[in-house]
């Protein structure tokens, strides 16, 4: 598969996965100076904003240790863009992260849900599980 027929294959798997878990999905790949956002969905009173990290492969690592400290921040900024630039929004918001392995056939073999996984002022569940004192 293509890369982006990998990435579109991704976010399909992660919209029908946010669905089930209630989420509204409220907009897909929004777009502004700083980025893009996946997808931005509702669940109860948070703004969530979803990061898709879909591979094919895991030569490189899984999905979810792809995201780098830049990204990270910048994920952040999109979360803050995204806030300020709507109005009625719940009072709370997130970044959570869905992770996709798939098989060479394009068969998922693994969709998990990180929620709260990028955090503004404390380490990133992402980056916990990597600690080596």
């Amino acid at each position: 598969m293509k890369r982006e027929e990998v990435a579109k294959l991704g976010e399909e798997l992660a919209r029908r996965l946010l669905k089930k878990r209630g989420y509204r999905i409220c907009e897909t790949n929004f777009r502004c100076r700083v980025g893009e956002i996946d997808i931005v969905a509702q669940q109860k009173d948070y703004v969530v904003f979803i990061e898709v990290r879909t591979k094919s492969s895991s030569e490189f690592g899984t999905p979810e240790e792809s995201i780098t400290q830049r990204k990270k921040e910048k994920l952040v900024a999109l979360a803050l863009a995204y806030v300020n630039a709507h109005q009625n929004l719940p009072p709370h918001w997130r970044i959570d992260v869905v992770a996709i392995e798939l098989d060479q056939k394009g068969k998922a073999e693994r969709i998990e849900l990180i929620q709260n996984a990028i955090q503004l002022d404390q380490p990133s569940p992402l980056s916990s599980s990597r600690y080596i004192p």
